[in-house]
């Protein structure tokens, strides 16, 4: 038996590129130059070297924990790869099994500070923002705004570096849940 891709995720996995700095070959392919203004980019300075030395992060979480019980909840498990950029920021996209094991993306942007306690030097906090796509069907009340899928999404979180390369990090979900995981600097 043969599976096809979910046509949903296609679609997330679509936005998540673009977000990651895909715009200029869209921007030289498909757009006249007049309708597509040279200053835009999604993902600005993804051309430029980062802050810390490294390209990419990636970041994985085996587990989440949601403040409410509920019969209905999933393991969720989530995988994302984010662009370092100057300046401490970075944008990249997320795929994950959301709390109600459907499959989900988020594609962001974000900003890091890399140690805002003097006293904790390898401490930091991030701030993402972008648009989520999942909770669909019977689930498409269980975020707020939700358009056909698709929802606004702002994630604080807080991290400590193990390494140079390696963190772990917790991520607010809102008044839902609280997310745990890993990163991988390359």
């Amino acid at each position: 038996m043969v599976m096809s891709p979910h046509p949903h995720i296609l679609r997330a996995l679509v936005l998540g590129l673009a977000l990651c700095g895909l715009s200029p070959l869209v921007q030289a392919s498909m757009w006249p130059d007049s309708l597509w203004p040279d200053s835009f980019e999604v993902c600005p300075g993804s051309d430029q070297p980062s802050d810390n030395g490294s390209r990419y992060e990636v970041f994985f979480s085996p587990h989440t924990h949601h403040w409410t019980r509920s019969p209905e909840h999933k393991q969720v498990i989530a995988v994302s790869v984010s662009r370092q950029l100057p300046n401490d920021r970075f944008c990249g996209f997320s795929l994950f099994t959301n709390s109600f094991g459907q499959p989900s993306a988020y594609a962001f942007t974000g900003k890091l500070w890399p140690s805002p306690f003097a006293s904790m030097p390898n401490v930091y906090a991030t701030l993402s923002g972008g648009i989520m796509y999942g909770y669909v069907g019977r689930f498409k009340n269980k975020v707020p705004l939700n358009l056909g899928g698709f929802s606004p999404v702002i994630i604080p979180a807080l991290g400590y570096r193990i390494s140079p390369r390696v963190a772990a990090e917790v991520q607010l979900l809102g008044t839902a849940a609280v997310m745990f995981g890993v990163t991988w600097r390359y």
